[in-house]
């Protein structure tokens, strides 16, 4: 190499390892933009959770066209909140507008909160074609996000290096936080 400069090392074969498939290149992106976009969902589930809860106490006033469409502009609302909320976060820390790489990051995690309605959204929207009813929708797409929540949870307290006892101790203080974000919200959207 020559004053630093690159050395071609080859194709991945040809430098010992495999090449990636599609499936791999999920967990090469960088630990911080996993972890945003992980925030992201959870965000949009305890907001999925709060405005589907809200449906059910009201379904005797309410239609399943209304019910599909509060949820998708509810969770819509958040994916959008949460990607200008990276863009004035990046603004202020780099006192520039992000790139088009920085952009398309942005995007991305923002977009991973969209995922998180994609079941309860056919919920309603078999309601909506009659298919079921409505309240058997909502109490399903609160149990879809609640049981979210919950996998969730439980997988990022396993990668913890902590005792089988301290694990427990902190899933249930997950759960018990969880149960407080859920009941404000809930007062919230009620009053």
């Amino acid at each position: 190499m020559e004053d630093g400069a690159a050395v071609d090392a080859g194709t991945p074969r040809e430098r010992g390892g495999a090449v990636r498939r599609r499936s791999d290149r999920r967990e090469t992106r960088p630990v911080g933009e996993r972890a945003e976009a992980l925030k992201e969902r959870v965000y949009a589930t305890f907001t999925g959770l709060a405005i589907v809860l809200v449906q059910w106490g009201n379904v005797e006033h309410l239609d399943a066209s209304r019910a599909t469409y509060a949820l998708l502009i509810g969770i819509f609302g958040i994916t959008v909140a949460g990607f200008v909320a990276d863009v004035i976060a990046h603004m202020s820390v780099h006192a520039a507008f992000p790139n088009g790489a920085e952009l398309g990051r942005m995007l991305r995690i923002a977009g991973t909160a969209l995922a998180s309605a994609f079941v309860p959204v056919v919920l309603l929207v078999l309601a909506w074609a009659d298919v079921i009813g409505l309240e058997p929708a909502l109490r399903s797409a609160s149990i879809v996000y609640l049981a979210t929540l919950a996998v969730i949870g439980y997988f990022a307290v396993r990668r913890t290096r902590l005792g089988w006892w301290q694990q427990v101790v902190a899933l249930a203080i997950l759960v018990a936080l969880g149960g407080l974000v859920i009941v404000l919200q809930q007062l919230a959207h009620e009053h």
